[in-house]
């Protein structure tokens, strides 16, 4: 296989602010698995440290928690962009309207930056269909609940479906796992084909990725730690990243990966990593994978 040449990103402001196409920070904080006082010690350390973009889902049951540690953190609101994520059972229009407003209430602000579909509707011919959840998410943006409105864990056909009903100017962004052993090409590939930015979670793969030789042997020759470079190699290919942590160390050292520049070589032996290792596939829930 040819290396493949991947274009270097001109970064030159401090990553907390840095932006990409449709307005998605590059870099933000994830709160999966995070909960009560974990997830306001993580939330606030990230702020202090630099951060200011926070994603969060109404199904992490940790809204008011992310709320309360914005609220207190003393930066001001309009600096964070937040994100939250609709949960499944709320597609009915009326239910993702008061289920946004009821997001808003425990997170102590009028609007998120972004709201996403979390996971498409599991059977779109059985249960609420896309063409009733998307529109009333476009209808939260309508009236001020968000700034900007996307989807998460859509596959290619799903996605083809999106941008029928919305138009791929309205999705800020496909919020999917990728990591050095998923790489999800074909998903890529189609999402970049149509200018849908993509939003990388579960990086490092719960930590899995970060044991790796290869990645290991290239974060020596950077003199970086193996968690920025697999940060820095999906920042690279112009993904933005939402990497959760609980040390305030890692916080600080994981911001840092957007100043690494990897080399084609280095890209090229990444992109051997690839098993298709899937780690987000709840079942009942995940749809049939590209």
């Amino acid at each position: 296989m040819q290396p493949v040449a991947y274009p270097l990103p001109d970064i030159r402001i401090p990553p907390p602010l840095l932006e990409l196409p449709m307005t998605v920070p590059a870099f933000g904080l994830g709160t999966f698995r995070l909960k009560d006082q974990t997830v306001i010690d993580s939330v606030r350390n990230a702020l202090d440290v630099g951060y200011r973009a926070i994603d969060t889902a109404q199904i992490y049951g940790n809204e008011a928690e992310v709320g309360q540690a914005i609220a207190d953190s003393g930066v001001p609101r309009e600096e964070i962009y937040l994100t939250t994520k609709v949960w499944i059972t709320e597609f009915k229009r009326e239910a993702l309207l008061a289920s946004l407003r009821t997001s808003l209430e425990k997170l102590r602000t009028d609007h998120v930056d972004l709201a996403l579909i979390h996971w498409p509707s599991p059977n779109d011919k059985v249960d609420v269909p896309m063409e009733e959840y998307l529109p009333a998410l476009a209808e939260a943006k309508a009236q001020g609940l968000t700034k900007a409105i996307g989807i998460s864990n859509f596959t290619i056909a799903q996605t083809r479906k999106a941008i029928g009903i919305l138009g791929a100017d309205a999705i800020a962004t496909n919020q999917i796992e990728i990591h050095p052993y998923l790489q999800n090409r074909l998903l890529v590939k189609f999402l970049q084909d149509n200018g849908i930015h993509i939003t990388a979670y579960m990086s490092l793969a719960y930590g899995e990725v970060i044991k790796d030789p290869v990645i290991q042997a290239i974060a020596g020759r950077h003199q970086a730690t193996p968690a920025q470079i697999a940060l820095a190699w999906a920042l690279q290919q112009g993904f933005s990243v939402i990497p959760s942590s609980t040390k305030r160390e890692n916080l600080s050292s994981n911001l840092e990966a957007a100043a690494i520049r990897l080399t084609d070589e280095d890209m090229a032996q990444i992109a051997k990593l690839d098993r298709g290792h899937r780690l987000a596939n709840p079942e009942g829930i995940a749809p049939a994978w590209d």
